[in-house]
């Protein structure tokens, strides 16, 4: 049995307050900051899909996760990796529970389901680069936690790759210490009927830099939950991601940033492209710039380019400020259809139509796959989203090759 969880003391969790009788009852939580947090799934109630950060969600499907028992032992992996290590901790380690907490019933669930966790940890001082491939969780309900730690002054690359069957809950954790760099990649090419609820907790201290890199291409049910406090002086945070819904495809990205030290800056971009009847795509980004964050640069926004009838993009963009002194804050957040006017001016140019289409989504999503900074697997999401497309003639790196 694992051991015991941490549980938070918080009063509150998604708008629920607890009654000295032991029942629960509506209260409005007034805060991003409010929400409970536990390691421990029983401290949540049963999700119903009518809470707040569930009604947009497929909860029928994802009984097994929120509520069932999942296994939470070792799992295979395959790594490349430089200077970077590869190894598991207990649940004892103090790494653990240091960058967040659960802040929902399936995390809370992963939370004390796993007997250990993955640690993937950059040396002080250390320039490098890791990719870790996942493909071996299979089809039961799976737990699974990772902790990601660039220690003081290193700048590092990782890379998270997740493929095959699943039906899985994790937690990440990544810990950029003083001044350190990292970009942490986290790729989703599930099989088509897999299911994955995802939190990641980033927190950085004084100077630390970030980009956070989200790709979600594959899976039935796929939830990422992106965090990052920003809790050092001068830190910085970058949250990308890029998602392509097909027919019957669920991709959800809840992004937050809570600016807590002063002098601190983000910026969140996540762009989607949806095709199909069925396909669904929603995002939810939040930023909250607390009472002690003076001198904040923040910025987030949400595109989405439906391609077909019956596809639906939900974006919602919030915001809350604590404090008068800031450089800026902002949000933006679009939906719209392809546009019409560019299909015509590349068919102009003798362009046909299917490959006009191809080009404009391309150009579209390609603004973040640039991002990521590693050719390979760069070329390998280009021909991706390409074959998704309809384009026969793309081709992917053979298994093994993407990165």
């Amino acid at each position: 049995m694992p051991s015991a969880p941490q549980t938070a003391s918080a009063p509150a969790q998604h708008g629920l307050a607890e009654h000295s009788h032991g029942g629960w009852a509506t209260r409005p939580v007034q805060s991003r900051a409010e929400r409970f947090a536990s390691s421990h799934r029983e401290d949540f109630p049963r999700v119903t899909g009518l809470e707040p950060e569930w009604r947009l969600t497929p909860v029928r499907e994802l009984g097994a996760l929120l509520d069932g028992a999942l296994d939470g032992g070792r799992y295979d992996v395959e790594a490349e990796s430089g200077l970077a290590s590869v190894t598991w901790i207990p649940r004892d380690d103090a790494r653990i529970g240091s960058a967040g907490l659960a802040e929902d019933r399936a995390a809370a669930n992963a939370w004390e389901s796993v007997e250990g966790a993955l640690l993937l940890s950059v040396p002080e001082g250390a320039e490098t680069e890791l990719v870790v491939r996942r493909a071996a969780f299979g089809p039961e309900p799976r737990a699974a936690h990772t902790v990601v730690e660039a220690r003081a002054g290193s700048r590092s690359t990782i890379v998270l790759e997740s493929t095959g069957a699943a039906q899985l809950a994790e937690n990440v954790e990544i810990l950029v210490r003083e001044g350190a760099q990292l970009t942490l990649v986290s790729v989703q090419e599930w099989d088509e009927d897999a299911r994955h609820l995802a939190s990641h907790f980033a927190r950085l201290e004084r100077d630390a830099v970030l980009r956070h890199i989200v790709v979600s291409l594959g899976g039935r049910i796929v939830r990422v939950n992106p965090s990052a406090e920003l809790a050092g002086e001068g830190s910085d945070v970058e949250m990308l991601g890029v998602y392509f819904s097909l027919d019957g495809q669920h991709l959800e990205h809840r992004t937050y940033v809570h600016h807590a030290a002063a002098h601190t800056r983000s910026r969140v971009t996540y762009k989607g492209a949806l095709q199909g009847a069925g396909a669904r795509s929603v995002w939810v980004g939040d930023v909250l710039i607390g009472p002690d964050a003076s001198g904040t640069d923040s910025y987030e926004q949400n595109r989405n380019l439906v391609l077909t009838e019956g596809a639906r993009a939900d974006s919602v963009p919030n915001l809350e400020i604590e404090t008068g002194d800031i450089v800026g804050a902002g949000h933006a957040s679009a939906t719209g259809r392809f546009d019409d006017e560019q299909l015509f001016y590349l068919q102009s140019r003798g362009i046909r139509e299917p490959d006009a289409r191809r080009l404009v989504v391309l150009g579209f999503l390609g603004e973040i796959v640039q991002r990521i900074g590693r050719p390979e697997l760069e070329r390998h999401l280009h021909a991706r989203i390409a074959r998704a497309l309809g384009d026969p003639e793309a081709q992917a790196p053979a298994a093994g090759e993407a990165s």
